[in-house]
């Protein structure tokens, strides 16, 4: 599919006109009100907890930076703090005897919303107890199991981040080594790390595993237009790019960690946020004295701003969030979490749409999408330890129709028909423990699969002749398919310091199993030990490494598959292995600046090869929809290494920024054995970022992304014009296998903000606009004959009607690039 967007300054701001409109006068009403507005307050809350314990402290001291102590106060006998400050950014330090002290930077005050915070203090050893010791880890990022590959974001760094438009998605994409949108002109949030596919990758909702984290995610893999979760929700994020941690099952390019925050104990409160792309509303507040809850909703019309700019697509959907924290009694909490979606996602023709771009634009599926993940955790405090237990259920719909020459409703022209589901109900114990100075941790999981799979697919129609009598019979794909079995795994973890904590060790060692695969259940099969290793060379420089084999079950669509005789067609696949090897230096000159320098390398083997052409899935990228619903062996090896910089300078006066370079290489081996470069194969990537924040609550943010041409395949001149005639689609030149490459792909957002705050309330207006230098993007090209001038057939040679074989046809090589900015500009209310 081709896109382009002719978008004129004049139409912007016309959009911009528009959209001001509707709020003018709201905002006219603030503006002038905020001149008389005289000092306002905010507050900060939270509990302070051991980290390894998660036991309350009582009399940690709270500083806030820029104060001259006046800001502060200390935990009561709950572990609880509260304390309040006037509106602005605040560092705010956290000090206990026996702890390594923590500074929590950039907490942006308001008077609207209360602030909350969780905070964990690290205990030191038995032997530094008692001693004055310097804050090594000012940063909160890495920890004894996972001492490199890992970066952390806060909510103010997500909410703030230009762009990102409240987007979490987006905003993880910035990070060191996580390319995107691979192939697809940018428009995704498919999350590729290192060389490896976006389906590598795992996340987990305050414990609990959640499968999408987008809107109209590819069945198989991942991404989508618009990330799910409601930023109002998070504390923090993390991300871990290698030395995972053994209670991580089915990771093998990254663990990402989404941390809730609670709601607020001590009053309701909330915030409506109206942008040009969504309306969302988040709720949060006490229900009893030990029960809180935060809840959202979010409508996107993200249809009509695309229909204004002209671009093809027209996502369109809903999403909803929960959380309720309950206080069982001072050693137990429950917790219930819930999120979903409701997506429709369609095509529309464009004003400057050539038929061949109508065509094809015809010929793309529409989508329906509902998914949800909720459960439970319960979390119990044991002496010098704690343990959890989740319950939790994900399930994902995802239904496709496609009608020749967009004929929608008749099923005479029906190409296409997929219903498909997944549903996971899973239960996960894990137990962590210190005895003196040496950390445990051991855990299970069970889980039960159900696979829903139904297509019907006419791969090509029926061929007559001039007499109307059928030449060749229509080729149609038409099952259905239900699978259902267990999985199951068990961990063990065990970290210890040595010499005054300068030594850090970590081995772990995870197994899993299932009742579908042919060796499924033979433990040994997918035995992963890992081990982890850091080293202080001094107060501000250390050394790390660690190594780990990781392993992921095939993904559903592909064990789903059914042979002719109603067996199970790719039951004898494996788990996927990967090795990777890391080590790298961390040097932090102070408290609030870090940078890290890496050497990584991934080893795959029993990679899935396609059978019908032979190619590596890794080399074939992600189609959207659906990926995998085809036979397949295990027999594909990859390997994926490269070097990774990276600096980070937290909030300190008015300044922060980001700056990473991470050089890659990913290649993969299909039925030969020769490794070829992956669909993942960017070679460079770089992404910056830059705040500034001035006085009277104005705030500017710019961001740039940059990444090498992603590798694709050229067509086979000579088959696509045999094959198009019949199947609609070009053929691919596997003999050339990735031997092009898309031009790079280069993004540079802005984002500027301007808060009010009054007495109960707050208001932030903003403007976000991505692409602001108007750069373009690329997708992979299309293969079509040229078409008509009604569009009703196609052009040929001599005249006369498109022969079967497509020797008159006019092949066309259609460039697929889009060139579009995406404003937002809207308003946060806080009260």
């Amino acid at each position: 599919m081709r896109i382009q967007v002719n978008l004129s300054f004049v139409g912007l701001f016309f959009f911009f006109r528009f959209f001001m409109k509707k709020i003018y006068v709201f905002l006219i009403v603030f503006f002038t009100v905020s001149v008389a507005q005289a000092q306002r307050n905010g507050k900060i809350t939270g509990t302070v907890r051991d980290k390894e314990t998660q036991e309350t402290l009582i009399g940690v001291v709270i500083t806030a930076e820029g104060t001259q102590g006046k800001g502060g106060g200390a935990t009561d006998a709950e572990g609880r703090f509260s304390i309040v400050l006037p509106v602005g950014s605040y560092n705010a330090k956290f000090a206990f005897t026996g702890y390594r002290e923590l500074t929590r930077y950039n907490i942006n005050l308001t008077s609207g919303n209360d602030i909350t915070l969780n905070i964990e203090l690290e205990p030191l050893s038995q032997e530094l107890k008692g001693v004055e010791v310097i804050s090594y880890k000012s940063i909160d990022v890495s920890t004894i199991e996972t001492p490199l590959s890992t970066q952390r974001l806060s909510t103010e760094e997500i909410r703030s981040n230009p762009g990102g438009n409240f987007d979490i998605s987006k905003v993880v994409q910035a990070l060191p080594g996580v390319a995107g949108s691979v192939g697809t002109g940018g428009f995704r949030n498919d999350i590729i790390i290192r060389g490896g596919a976006p389906n590598e990758n795992v996340y987990y909702l305050d414990g609990i595993e959640i499968p999408q984290i987008n809107h109209f995610a590819t069945q198989g893999s991942a991404g989508g237009p618009a990330g799910i979760l409601n930023v109002s929700f998070i504390e923090d994020v993390t991300l871990s790019t290698s030395a995972f941690e053994a209670r991580y099952d089915n990771a093998l390019s990254s663990v990402l960690q989404f941390r809730q925050r609670e709601g607020n104990r001590e009053r309701f409160q909330g915030n409506i946020r109206l942008s040009a792309t969504e309306l969302a509303t988040t709720f949060e507040g006490p229900i009893t004295k030990k029960t809180t809850f935060i809840a959202s909703a979010r409508r996107s019309y993200l249809q009509t701003l695309f229909a204004l700019f002209d671009l093809p697509i027209r996502p369109n959907f809903w999403d909803f969030q929960y959380k309720i924290n309950h206080r069982i009694n001072d050693k137990t909490t429950l917790t219930a979490i819930g999120v979903g979606a409701i997506d429709v996602f369609s095509f529309a023709k464009t004003r400057n749409s050539t038929p061949e771009n109508e065509f094809l634009i015809r010929s793309i599926p529409s989508i329906r999408q509902n998914s949800y993940t909720v459960g439970f955790v319960l979390k119990r405090l044991l002496n010098n330890g704690y343990m959890n237990i989740a319950v939790s259920r994900n399930y994902f719909q995802n239904a496709q129709d496609q009608f020749e020459d967009a004929r929608n409703g008749d099923e005479n022209f029906r190409n296409l028909k997929l219903r498909s589901s997944e549903i996971e109900n899973k239960v996960r114990f894990d137990i962590q423990k210190k005895v003196g100075d040496w950390k445990w941790s051991a855990g299970a999981v069970v889980q039960y699969v159900t696979f829903d799979n139904s297509i019907y697919n006419r791969i090509r129609p029926a061929i007559v002749n001039d007499s109307g009598q059928v030449v060749q019979a229509a080729l149609i794909v038409d099952s259905k398919a239900v699978l259902n079995f267990w999985r199951y795994g068990a961990f063990a973890q065990i970290s210890r310091a040595f010499f005054a904590e300068r030594l850090g060790v970590s081995l772990g060692v995870r197994s899993d199993m299932n009742t579908f695969l042919n060796r499924g259940n033979q433990p040994l099969e997918t035995f992963s030990p890992r081990l982890s290793l850091s080293y202080a060379l001094t107060e501000k420089w250390k050394i790390n490494a660690s190594v780990g084999r990781y392993f992921k079950m095939p993904i559903y669509t592909v064990l789903g598959l059914q042979d002719g005789q109603g067996g199970w067609a790719n039951r004898d696949n494996r788990y996927i292995q990967s090795t990777h090897y890391v080590a790298g230096f961390e040097f932090k000159p102070r408290s609030s600046t870090r940078f890290t320098l890496e050497g990584f390398f991934k080893q795959y083997d029993r990679y899935p090869v396609s059978l019908r052409n032979g190619i590596s899935i890794a080399n074939e990228g992600g189609n959207f929809g659906f990926v995998g619903n085809e036979r397949v062996a295990s027999i594909g090896k990859g390997e994926a290494y490269g070097a990774e910089f990276f600096f980070q300078q937290k909030l300190t006066t008015s300044i922060y920024a980001v700056l990473s370079y991470t050089y890659v290489i990913s290649r993969f081996s299909g039925v030969n054995g020769v490794l070829a470069p992956s669909a993942w194969d960017n070679r460079n990537l770089v992404s910056a970022l830059f705040g500034k924040k001035f006085g009277k609550g104005w705030e500017l943010g710019a961001k740039f992304r940059f990444s090498g041409g992603a590798p694709y395949t050229p067509y086979d001149s000579t088959l696509s014009r045999l094959n198009y005639a019949v199947t609609g689609r070009g053929v691919l030149d596997y003999k050339l296998l990735n031997t092009l490459r898309l031009p790079s792909f280069q993004q540079f957002d802005i984002r500027v903000d301007k808060k009010w705050n009054f007495s109960r309330s707050t208001i932030d207006v903003f403007i976000d606009i991505q692409n602001l230098f108007l750069a373009k993007a690329y997708s992979y090209p299309d293969y079509t004959f040229k078409r008509n001038t009604t569009n009703t057939g196609f052009a040929t040679t001599d005249g006369q009607p498109l022969r079967p074989d497509g020797s008159n046809a006019i092949p066309v090589i259609l460039p697929n690039s889009s060139l579009s900015v995406t404003p937002s500009i809207g308003f946060i209310l806080e009260f």
